[in-house]
C-alpha cells in the first residue's frame, strides 16, 4: 500500500495520544500540515516538544479550509470532540479522532447524520487494540482459527492515576464522560473486534469512586457485561494501579474461543518474562508463550489507504459507531455504587 503525501492535521491536543496519533501516520508515510489547540496547556507543550517542526496555527479554520489537507486527527477534551469533528466533517475532511469519539448519545446521533449527508470517515482510535502489537498477533490467530469460535473477553483496564499530572478537566464529569465512556471505550472496541460482532447489548454496568480523590462526578471504578448474539464479554476499567507496578497499568485481555483461549498481557508479564506485548496460546497443542514486540501495528497504513480508496480495511464506520454508542449507554445505565 502506498500513502506517501497524504497531508492531515491535528486539531486539540489535550489528551497525550494526539502524540502517538501523529507519529503513527507520519511513520506511515503521510505528512502534517499543522496543528492547532487551545490555550498554553501542558498538552501544547508536550506536542510542540516532539514535533518542534510542525507549525501551529491560531486559526484552525485555516486548517480546515486548505484543500490539501484530506482527514483530521482530533485529541481534544473528550466533551469538546464531537463539535471539532462535525466541523471537520462539515468542511469536508474525515475524522480520526481519539477515544472516546464523544462523551454523549446526541452527539453520537448529530455525528452519524454528518457521516451520512457528507460521506466522510469518522473512525475511532481505539489504542489498546489498534496500537498494540499482541492485539494484531491475537487478532491473526483468531482469523486463523487457532481457538475456534470466540465466545467472550474479559477485558480488564486498570490506569495509574498520576493525580499531581492530571489537568483539571480530567476530574470533571462532564468533561471527561465518565469512566465507562472514556477507558471502558477500549474494552467494548475489543469484544465487538475480537468476537466478530456488530453489535451488542449492555446487559448491566456500574460506576462508582472508591479513593480518596476529589472532583465533580469523577469515578475510579467500572465495570460492565455485555452480550451479542453469539457471545458475552465483562469489562472493568480503574484508577487503582499502584505505582509499584512500573508501568501505567496491567492491561490484560482474556478470549475464550471453543477450540481454546488466548490471554494478552499487553504492557507488562507481572514476576514474568521483561517487555511488553506478552501472548498466551493455549488450545490442542502445547501451551505458548508468543513474544510479539516486533509483529507491528497495521492500523495507520491501513487507514491512509482507506482515506485514499474510501474502502474499510482499518475499521468498519458501523463498528466505530457500534463500540462507542456500547460504551455511552454503559456509562448512561451504570448503577452507582461506592462513595
Amino acid at each position: 500500500m502506498s500513502s506517501s503525501g497524504q497531508k492531515f492535521a491535528v486539531i486539540g491536543v489535550d489528551h497525550g495520544h494526539a502524540i502517538g496519533m501523529a507519529r503513527g501516520l507520519i511513520g506511515a508515510g503521510a505528512a502534517c500540515k499543522g496543528w492547532w489547540t487551545r490555550g498554553d496547556t501542558e498538552g501544547a507543550k508536550q506536542f510542540a516538544g516532539q514535533f518542534p517542526d510542525l507549525v501551529r496555527f491560531d486559526d484552525r479554520r485555516r486548517l480546515l479550509d486548505d484543500p490539501e489537507t484530506e482527514f483530521v486527527v482530533i485529541a481534544a477534551i473528550n466533551s469538546e470532540r464531537a463539535a471539532f469533528a462535525l466541523e471537520a466533517l462539515e468542511a469536508g475532511k474525515d475524522v480520526l479522532v481519539d477515544k472516546p469519539g464523544c462523551t454523549s448519545l446526541d452527539d453520537l446521533a448529530r455525528i452519524e447524520n454528518a457521516v451520512a449527508e457528507t460521506g466522510r470517515k469518522w473512525i475511532v482510535f481505539f489504542g489498546e487494540r489498534l496500537g498494540v502489537p499482541s492485539a494484531t498477533m491475537a487478532d491473526r490467530l483468531i482469523s486463523e482459527g487457532a481457538i475456534g469460535d470466540v465466545i467472550q473477553t474479559i477485558g480488564l483496564g486498570p490506569h495509574q492515576l498520576r493525580a499531581d499530572v492530571r489537568p483539571d478537566w480530567f476530574w470533571n464529569r462532564e468533561q471527561y464522560g465518565g469512566i465507562l465512556t472514556d477507558i471502558a471505550a477500549h474494552q467494548f472496541d475489543q469484544f465487538l473486534h475480537f468476537t466478530r460482532s456488530t453489535d451488542a447489548e449492555v446487559v448491566s454496568s456500574a460506576t462508582g469512586r472508591f479513593g480518596a480523590h476529589e472532583g465533580n462526578g469523577f469515578e475510579d471504578f467500572g465495570e460492565a457485561l455485555i452480550r451479542s448474539p453469539h457471545a458475552s464479554g465483562y469489562a472493568r476499567v480503574d484508577w487503582f494501579t499502584p505505582d509499584g507496578l512500573g508501568t501505567w497499568g496491567d492491561g490484560r485481555m482474556t478470549i475464550l474461543g471453543t477450540k481454546g483461549y488466548i490471554e494478552l498481557r499487553k504492557y507488562i508479564d507481572i514476576a514474568g518474562a521483561p517487555g511488553t506485548d506478552h501472548l498466551f496460546l493455549v488450545n490442542g497443542e502445547a501451551p505458548q508463550r508468543i513474544d510479539c514486540s516486533g509483529v507491528g501495528t497495521p492500523f495507520f497504513a491501513q487507514f491512509l489507504e482507506d482515506v485514499r480508496t474510501r474502502e474499510e480495511s482499518a475499521m468498519r464506520q458501523q463498528h466505530a459507531f457500534a463500540a462507542t454508542r456500547l460504551a455511552l449507554v454503559a456509562q448512561r445505565d451504570a448503577k452507582r455504587i461506592g462513595k
